[in-house]
């Protein structure tokens, strides 16, 4: 009597192979206006990974196509409601910042300068130069991580500012920045 085989229908696939095949992710996201334009916000199992700001709809999801290439994306807007009324919420009384999980991806260095960010107390800033000193590295450096920021405003890069005190590469727009930083100034002086 033959032996039995019982290999899988590829016999050349092993379990290590079958591990290292990409998983297709999966990312919810909304988009929705605000004071600002227009934001999109997604998010992962894990928490939000893209808070994006805009003039309109269509480059939003563009880049969020571009920076999660391999993901599956499912607008859904009923299910992300409330997260983005948090958003919201915080551009209009920024006292009270959303309070989402979050999935911040990117380098390590790039997350070493974005937990700084997150430690500028509101209607506060910072120039490059200050942090790159805290951190042991370039100014530039720092910029870089900055402009490379997916979580606008959850990571709160619009508190960096130009060694002069100018507002300076802000990659929604000097305008937005000008006027994260504004309500932020407002709400401490209340």
């Amino acid at each position: 009597m033959p032996a039995t085989d019982n290999r899988s229908a590829n016999p050349t696939e092993t379990p290590a192979l079958k591990r290292s095949r990409p998983r297709v992710e999966g990312l919810r996201y909304s988009i929705a206006p605000c004071p600002l334009g227009y934001l999109l916000l997604a998010v992962s199992a894990k928490g939000a990974c893209a808070l994006l700001m805009g003039d309109a709809p269509e480059p939003l999801l563009a880049e969020l196509r571009q920076r999660f290439a391999e993901a599956a994306l499912q607008v859904d807007d009923a299910g992300l409601n409330d997260d983005v009324q948090q958003v919201v919420s915080q551009l209009n009384d920024a006292q009270h910042p959303a309070q989402l999980p979050l999935d911040i991806r990117g380098t390590a260095f790039q997350q070493r300068v974005w937990r700084a960010l997150q430690q500028i107390p509101l209607g506060q800033t910072r120039n490059y130069s200050e942090l790159a000193t805290q951190l042991g590295t370039h100014p530039r450096a720092v910029a870089s991580a900055c402009a490379s920021n997916p979580l606008g405003l959850l990571v709160p890069c619009h508190r960096v500012i130009a060694r002069t005190g100018a507002l300076s590469g802000y990659r929604w727009g000097l305008q937005r920045k000008a006027a994260l930083l504004k309500g932020e100034a407002d709400a401490q002086a209340q």
